[in-house]
C-alpha cells in the first residue's frame, strides 16, 4: 500500500480573484482549515509586495503545523532569498520554482531558448535547495512541451536538488488514457527521478481532472494538486471521495483527515463565495463585506453565536464566550445583530483585563499643508512614557506614536469608526483589532473626539495583548 499525497492550491489561486480578493483574516482561516486536513502541502500565491506579503506569509507559516507550506519564488536569486526569508518559520517549508516547458511559452514569456532554459532551471532550483530543506520544480504547460526537452528539464531539476517535480496540464486537452501515457513517457528513462516525488496538476474544464489524475497515478505520480471552490481545477472533495471509496482497491492510502474534510470544505467555500470589497491579494487589513452575510437574531442559540465569533477570527475562553452570549442577547432582543455589532460586543466584554497602559495626554497636529504628527504620553506603573509619530493622517500618526512607546509593531487587522449619537456633539466609537501570535485582540473606545476614541481603542486591545503575554511589553 503506497501513500498518495494531495496538495491544495486554493490560496495560490487568490491572485485570479482580482474583484474579490481575500482579506488577511480569510486567508489565515483557509490555511488553518486546510492544515487540519493533514494535506501534503498548502500552496500560497507568489509574493507581489515583498514587505506587505511577508507579514501574511509569516503569520500563515506559524499557523500551519501539519502540512508543507509551499511558496512560489520569483525567478531570480533575490526572489528566492525573499521567499525563504518569508517562509523559513514554517514547520515544513518548501520553495517552488515554476517555469514553462512548452516552446511557445519559453520563447514569448521567458525569452529563452531550450538550452538557456535548462541552465536557468538548474540555477534556480539549486539556489532554492541551497536555502530551503525542500524544493519543488513545476513544469507549466507541460503537455504542450517537446517530450525530449521535458525529460531533460525534469532531469536537470532533479539533479539540482528538487524533491518534488510536478507536471501541469494547462491546456486541458488530453483524455485520461492520453494523460496517463504522457506522464509515463515523461518520467520513464530518467534515472535522476528515482526517489523523487512526481506530482500532477490537471485543469477541469472538460470535467476530466479526477480521471486524468487517477490515470497519472498509474504511471508513477504520487502527488495530486486540487483546490476548494475553483471550478477550473480538480475539486479537493471529489478526489478525496474517490480515494475514500476506492483508494485501497487501487493500492493507495492517504493521510487526509476525511472526517474533517466536509466541514473544512464548506467553511472555505463560504469564505470564497462571500461578497467583499476590492482588496489587494495580501491586504494588511481585513475589509468588511459589502453585504454582511452574518445575521443573528434573538432566537440564535449559543453554539451559533460562538461559531459566528470564531468565524470573525476570535479564539475565546469559555468564560468570555458566555459573556459575549449574554451581551449579544441584550442587543438581539431589540434588533438583529450583524458582523459589526458582534465585533463591537467582543471588543466590549471579552478578555477584560487590568490596564497596563493608560492615556496620560496626547497632542495631535494635522492639516492639508503639514505632515500629521502625534505626541502621546502613557502611564505605566506610575511612570510616564512618551512617544512621537508622523503618519498619513492624525490616526496613523497616533498609532505609530503608540508603537514607538511599546517598542513593538502589532499588525492592524481592522479599524472601524462609526457615530454613536447624532448632532454636533455626537459621540464617535472606534474599534481596533490587533493581531499578535495569530490571535486577534479587539479594543473599543468612545469619545466626542474620534482621535481620542481611536487611541483608547488601540490601548484597550494592546492591554489585552500585554496581559496575555504576561506583561512583557
Amino acid at each position: 500500500m503506497e501513500n498518495l499525497f494531495i496538495s491544495d492550491v486554493t490560496l495560490r489561486q487568490d491572485l485570479k480573484r482580482a474583484e474579490a480578493a481575500l482579506s488577511f483574516r480569510e486567508k489565515l482561516e483557509i490555511a488553518r482549515a486546510l492544515d487540519r486536513l493533514r494535506l501534503h502541502g498548502v500552496e500560497l500565491p507568489p509574493m507581489q509586495n515583498e514587505k506587505a506579503d511577508a507579514l501574511l506569509i509569516k503569520s500563515i507559516a506559524s499557523a500551519v503545523k501539519e502540512s508543507r507550506l509551499v511558496l512560489p519564488a520569483a525567478l531570480s536569486k533575490e526572489g528566492i532569498e525573499a521567499a525563504w526569508s518569508a517562509i523559513r518559520g514554517a514547520a515544513r517549508p518548501c520553495i517552488q520554482i515554476a517555469l514553462p516547458a512548452s516552446a511557445a511559452q519559453m520563447e514569448y514569456v521567458c525569452h529563452k531558448k531550450p538550452e538557456q532554459m535548462l541552465q536557468w532551471i538548474g540555477e534556480l532550483v539549486g539556489a532554492a535547495k541551497a536555502l530551503c530543506p525542500e524544493a519543488e520544480f513545476v513544469a507549466e504547460d507541460a503537455t504542450r512541451s517537446e517530450p525530449e526537452f521535458l525529460r531533460r528539464a525534469l532531469e536537470t531539476a532533479a539533479l539540482a536538488g528538487a524533491d518534488t517535480l510536478t507536471l501541469c496540464d494547462s491546456s486541458d486537452g488530453m483524455l485520461p488514457i492520453e494523460f496517463g501515457g504522457f506522464v509515463k513517457d515523461a518520467v520513464s528513462g530518467v534515472p535522476a527521478l528515482a526517489g523523487k516525488l512526481i506530482g500532477v496538476q490537471c485543469t477541469d474544464q472538460l470535467r476530466l481532472a479526477a480521471a486524468c489524475a487517477l490515470a497519472a497515478t498509474g504511471s508513477g505520480a504520487r502527488l495530486v494538486k486540487a483546490a476548494c471552490g475553483d471550478e477550473g481545477l480538480l475539486p479537493l472533495e471529489n478526489f478525496a471521495a474517490i480515494l475514500r471509496a476506492r483508494g485501497m482497491d487501487m493500492g493507495f492510502r492517504s493521510d487526509i483527515a476525511m472526517t474533517e474534510l466536509t466541514r473544512a470544505a464548506a467553511q472555505i467555500r463560504w469564505i470564497l463565495n462571500a461578497k467583499r470589497t476590492a482588496a489587494a491579494p495580501y491586504g494588511n487589513s481585513a475589509p468588511r463585506r459589502a453585504d454582511e452575510a452574518l445575521r443573528l437574531s434573538g432566537a440564535s442559540a449559543l453554539p451559533e453565536v460562538i461559531a459566528a465569533v470564531h468565524r470573525l477570527g476570535y479564539d475565546l475562553s469559555e468564560e468570555d464566550n458566555a459573556k459575549v452570549y449574554d451581551a449579544f442577547h441584550r442587543i438581539a432582543d431589540k434588533k438583529d445583530v450583524g458582523e459589526k455589532e458582534l465585533d463591537a460586543i467582543v471588543a466590549s466584554v471579552a478578555l477584560q483585563v487590568p490596564p497596563t497602559y493608560a492615556v496620560g495626554s496626547y497632542v495631535i497636529n494635522s492639516g492639508n499643508v503639514i505632515t500629521a504628527t502625534a505626541h502621546i504620553k502613557l502611564i505605566k506603573q506610575w511612570k510616564t512614557l512618551s512617544g512621537f509619530g508622523t503618519g498619513d493622517g492624525p490616526i496613523d500618526a497616533a498609532f505609530l506614536a503608540l508603537e514607538q512607546i511599546v517598542g513593538h509593531h502589532y499588525e492592524l487587522d481592522d479599524f472601524q469608526i462609526q457615530a454613536v449619537t447624532e448632532g454636533r456633539e455626537a459621540m464617535g466609537a472606534a474599534l481596533v483589532r490587533l493581531r499578535a501570535d495569530n490571535r486577534l485582540y479587539s479594543g473599543r473606545g468612545i469619545s466626542t473626539d474620534i482621535i481620542g476614541a481611536s487611541i483608547h481603542a488601540y490601548l484597550n486591545a494592546l492591554n489585552k495583548i500585554v496581559y496575555e503575554e504576561g506583561g512583557r511589553a
